[in-house]
């Protein structure tokens, strides 16, 4: 995005690679349905963002969600907004979106070099690196100088490394001096210790139509916690947008006393005396899962989840004290899945580093974009949205930049 800003303001521009070939992880992204930015508010996307969020305003207002659509439809990608306001090709894959857009790169002159890796910058006589002047290594290993007048670096975070994003910019950036936060998953499944048996029957089944919610870190359970949606449960744990949108609070909350937990309510539509209601029209002939599955209709797995939930089983439970349950169900969280499996990272280049053009303030003519900012979001369009829109800033602070220079 960054390239073809740069190359329509009249800028001779190389995209270097270090994979085989360009877009993996927008292909990756687009796996289940290239979901490339939410229908909503600006302001109300911009909540989105956590503590960035003012940091990326004025990134996002110029280069909005609408900005974004208008893109896809300069590329002949129209796009369309599904049930739950995220907005997706009509053709719902990466593909002919990145095969129309290489196609416009191509004929705006962009220069592309893959299997060509970034080793770090060449030094000055103080040997300080030297932002105009970068090394690189060809396929076969040799090393290489490119100079450019202004850099926009976009090396991604940490996670799907198998597609390019390895993180491994981390230490040539902090050995230049520049603040980087550590990198941690987001956006990733939670680990939890199932009984064998569970882990082993449950593997890959779905909780649908469920809500998740966490506690704070000061016990006090926010009232707009909770997140609709389905989750999977897997052998290690369970994954899920719902589970994605609360990984920030759990992350902290792991880090601050090694100890997290996750609620899950199963029947989000009712409330405790709904399902207690329900409950109580229980048939002497039938067992506490027969009731629940006819009264409430809860899935089997989900029934399980009851069951692993408590030491000693729901069958010996009061309707007084399994209707709450059915509503929050507590589940102790062990840790987050690792960075490797994760959709995206937390952490990042700090922005007190950068100016408000995503400058670095310490190398001149240098601008850092995308995933690679101390900043994280939910899934649901923001991540690309945010990505995009960084590229975009970055793209004509750099052309104002080097115009004034």
């Amino acid at each position: 995005m960054a390239a073809e800003v740069l190359a329509t303001g009249g800028f001779a521009v190389t995209v270097v690679e270090h994979m085989a070939s360009v877009g993996r992880k927008l292909l990756l992204a687009g796996r289940g349905g290239l979901n490339v930015t939410q229908n909503e508010p600006v302001a109300h996307l911009l909540t989105r963002y956590g503590p960035a969020s003012g940091r990326l305003t004025s990134a996002i207002h110029a280069f909005r969600p609408d900005d974004l659509r208008d893109w896809c439809m300069g590329l002949g990608q129209a796009t369309f907004v599904g049930s739950s306001g995220k907005v997706f090709p009509d053709s719902f894959r990466a593909t002919p979106l990145l095969r129309a857009w290489l196609t416009r790169l191509s004929d705006l002159g962009v220069e592309f070099r893959v299997r060509t890796k970034w080793r770090g910058w060449a030094t000055d006589e103080t040997g300080a690196p030297d932002p105009r002047r970068l090394v690189f290594a060809s396929r076969d290993d040799e090393a290489f100088l490119l100079e450019a007048d202004v850099v926009v670096f976009a090396l991604g975070g940490a996670s799907w490394p198998r597609v390019g994003s390895d993180g491994r910019w981390v230490d040539r950036f902090r050995s230049a001096g520049v603040t980087v936060t550590d990198l941690h998953p987001a956006n990733c499944g939670l680990r939890l210790n199932w009984t064998p048996s569970f882990s082993e029957r449950w593997n890959g089944e779905p909780l649908k139509n469920i809500a998740v919610s966490v506690t704070s870190c000061n016990n006090v359970q926010h009232k707009a916690a909770a997140v609709r949606g389905d989750a999977i449960i897997t052998r290690s744990g369970i994954e899920g947008g719902p589970v994605y949108a609360h990984v920030a609070t759990i992350r902290h909350e792991l880090e601050r006393t090694n100890s997290a937990t996750i609620y899950i309510d199963l029947h989000p539509d009712l409330d405790v005396e709904a399902v207690t209601a329900r409950l109580l029209k229980r048939r002497d002939k039938d067992s506490l899962s027969t009731t629940m599955r006819k009264t409430l209709r809860l899935s089997p797995v989900a029934i399980a989840l009851l069951r692993e939930s408590t030491s000693n089983g729901v069958s010996t439970m009061t309707v007084g004290e399994l209707a709450p349950l059915v509503k929050r169900v507590p589940l102790v969280v062990d840790g987050l899945m690792p960075i490797d499996r994760a959709i995206s990272t937390a952490g990042g280049v700090a922005f007190d580093e950068l100016d408000d053009g995503f400058m670095l303030r310490s190398l001149p003519g240098t601008f850092v974009v995308g995933e690679m900012l101390d900043w994280e979001a939910p899934t649901g369009g923001y991540l690309l949205q945010a990505t995009f829109s960084t590229a975009v800033a970055a793209a004509r602070a750099a052309l104002a930049y080097s115009h004034a220079h």
